[in-house]
């Protein structure tokens, strides 16, 4: 069970707030935490070593303190705005976890004009959702900074208070998406009377002749930094925060241990110890499985069964967070073994898949506990000998001579699948010994597919297209929708998809969705069906009318246009797009001319667009195949023209007689 790690940073979006400012102008001077103003720093009109840019960061702190349970990071941040482009950054974002303790206090910010005065922020910050995942939310904190002009500097303050325990979570991210002229980084590492934890750190990317960061008399450690190039975003590349510039720092209770591989061995075996005390009920185990399964069946249906049955129990990992009294009462009656769990029929993720591998063994299967690291924020490394890093749980099962991963307890994940974060990773399979590193399979393409299947009908006066669209959403994509989805009424669950139905058509259209999907489901595909309509779809050009086979095709429109590329490209798994769609001709309409068959098939991409006629109808076929996850930045020209060559397929056309200009041609 992925438990996903927000790892709260500072980040300038581009969302508005609609915070109400009331702007007060005052005379120059260091307010709370904010810093003098030079001169020099107001008179700035650019850096050259960040030319063109529009906006740049001047100053940067964070100093976290990690000392007793509840740690906490005071945040200060100092923007000189260069260009009018950069006055979106005056509308700022503050994420952290909602749910989890987490908590953004103290935000104090102020707009410094170009002449020197001073305009505060008096207004209320908003909390935004922006994303949900595993039974939590992601917010951040907006507001807008006031009178923000060309030659502005902004700055802003505030404090992450953190949760319980959130000390194994510890780093700096260095890099921003503006350059960052000077930055000060320090860190009181976690100190305790009752547990020996020792910290040490490790780091990527340092700007040239920075010195690495270093523990002080004070016990603090501290980094101070120079010149950060501005991080540039990509589409399709790995989470940012492992590819930026950053400080790890890694708790461990057992003492400093040098060597990876003996740090494994004694945590291997320490976790082993731990998941094996939680699942040892097999007596109770045997009583569940004879209400499971029954005697006929094949290994395979035992399994799925086992699977299903799992996946029934409530998932408290997956609800709506409570307040933080519900959840410590909810923590108080969580289940101590298997057979407690069996009992109560509700748990978190994380134990409902441990009861999974109880069930299993007591069926007759040989079994593991897996601990393996998600790649949802991070890559895993194993020399940073963090165990915390190992934060989803899964479950190897041997059957009819296959390794088959299962994680139930990762909500709507369809049996012989696992959650996408989950899959390609390292994992330490627990063992008596410490354990044995393996690694997870990366599922085929065709598990997880959307198929848009359609039957229109052409309109000879107008070209619109209208009739049936089918939207089949299979494995990791009807297991996204669902997970995202989970906690919405019909209502917004029906807006979802018909938002979705009309962003793959690259012109206007209707969808209403017409039936009730199914989205309890972990096995059976989610099916939406609409009615449609597309206006105009087919034009006149002439004699001739003209029809654009690429029906389907807008989300691959504008897909790796750049011609540069830095970062290496990431697909989060592999997937497939399957059209199929039948156009009924208006009468006496004659088809002139098809585009040729297009079938590019290769190990890694495949594209094929195809475009038949019979009578009075077209069928168009096409599927687009990516059998990817991360690709080096070197071979991006080759994917490049791949995904040039669908945009030329997708713009292809057919070319068409109206009835009066085939019965002149007669």
């Amino acid at each position: 069970m992925a438990l996903r790690r927000l790892i709260v940073t500072f980040s300038t979006a581009f969302f508005s707030a609609l915070a109400v400012v009331v702007c007060s102008s005052t005379p120059l001077y260091a307010g709370d935490r904010f810093q003098p103003v030079s001169q020099e720093e107001l008179k700035m009109i650019g850096d050259q070593q960040a030319p063109g840019a529009p906006a740049i960061i001047l100053f940067r702190q964070v100093d976290r303190d990690d000392t007793g349970l509840t740690a906490h990071e005071d945040n200060y941040v100092r923007i000189k705005i260069l260009k009018e482009e950069g006055r979106k950054y005056a509308d700022v974002e503050i994420p952290f976890l909602k749910g989890g303790g987490n908590e953004v206090i103290n935000v104090k910010a102020r707009t410094i004009r170009p002449d020197g005065s001073i305009v505060n922020f008096e207004g209320k910050p908003f909390e935004k959702s922006i994303m949900k995942a595993q039974g939590v939310k992601y917010l951040a904190k907006t507001f807008t900074l006031p009178d923000v002009q060309v030659a502005s500097i902004i700055e802003y303050s505030y404090t992450l208070d953190l949760a319980e325990h959130y000390i194994f979570d510890s780093r700096w991210i260095l890099s921003d998406e503006l350059f960052t002229r000077h930055a000060k980084f320090s860190l009181k590492p976690y100190t305790s009377n009752y547990n020996n934890y020792s910290v040490r750190w490790s780091w990527q990317g340092l700007p040239p002749g920075t010195a690495p960061p270093k523990e002080g008399p004070d016990h603090v450690v501290r980094l101070e930094v120079n010149n950060v190039p501005a991080f540039h975003t990509e589409d399709y590349m790995p989470p940012e925060n492992e590819l930026k510039s950053r400080v790890d720092f890694t708790y461990s209770d057992e003492g400093y241990e040098k060597d990876a591989t003996q740090y494994w061995k004694k945590k291997g075996k320490k976790l082993y110890s731990q998941v094996e005390g939680f699942v040892g009920r097999p007596r109770a185990m045997e009583d569940a499985v004879a209400q499971i399964v029954a005697p006929g069946d094949s290994p395979e249906v035992k399994l799925q069964k086992i699977y299903a049955r799992v996946q029934q129990f409530r998932n408290t990992s997956y609800e709506v967070r409570k307040t933080e009294q519900e959840k410590k009462r909810d923590k108080e009656k969580e289940a101590s073994n298997v057979e407690d769990l069996w009992k109560k029929g509700a748990g978190n993720g994380r134990d409902l898949t441990w009861l999974f591998l109880g069930l299993a063994r007591a069926a007759g299967f040989e079994a593991y506990g897996v601990m393996a690291s998600d790649r949802y924020n991070y890559f895993f490394h194993p020399n940073l000998m963090d165990a915390h890093m190992l934060d989803a749980n899964l479950v190897l099962v041997k059957l009819n001579g296959r390794d088959i991963f299962c994680d139930p307890g990762a909500a709507f994940t369809p049996f012989g699948l696992l959650t996408w974060s989950e899959t390609a990773v390292q994992g330490l399979r627990l063992d008596k010994d410490g354990g044995t590193w393996l690694q997870t399979l990366v599922p085929e393409s065709s598990a997880s597919q959307i198929e848009r299947r359609a039957n229109l009908t052409l309109s000879s006066t107008t070209g619109d297209l209208e009739g049936k669209l089918t939207l089949t959403f299979t494995g990791l994509e009807a297991m996204r929708r669902r997970v995202q989805e989970r906690n919405q009424d019909e209502a917004a669950r029906k807006k979802l998809l018909e938002d979705e139905a009309k962003e793959y058509i690259p012109a206007a259209s209707d969808a209403e969705l017409t039936n009730q999907p199914d989205w309890l489901s972990s096995s059976a595909p989610l099916v939406a069906e609409f009615n449609l309509k597309i206006p105009g779809w087919v034009s006149s050009a002439g004699r001739r009318a003209l029809l654009p086979v690429g029906i389907f095709t807008a989300t691959e429109k504008h897909v790796f246009d750049h011609t540069e590329r830095v970062h290496p490209i990431y697909f989060e798994f592999p997937s497939e797009k399957v059209d199929d769609v039948t156009i009924t001709l208006p009468e006496g309409w004659q088809v002139s001319n098809l585009p040729p068959v297009q079938d590019e098939n290769g190990k890694a991409v495949g594209y094929m667009i195809k475009a038949e006629s019979d009578k009075q109808k077209l069928h168009l076929a096409r599927k687009l195949r990516i059998d990817l996850i991360l690709l080096d930045a070197k071979y991006y020209p080759t994917l490049r023209q791949f995904f040039q060559m669908v945009r030329n397929g997708d713009e292809q056309q057919i070319v068409l007689q109206p009835a009066a200009a085939a019965k002149a041609s007669n």
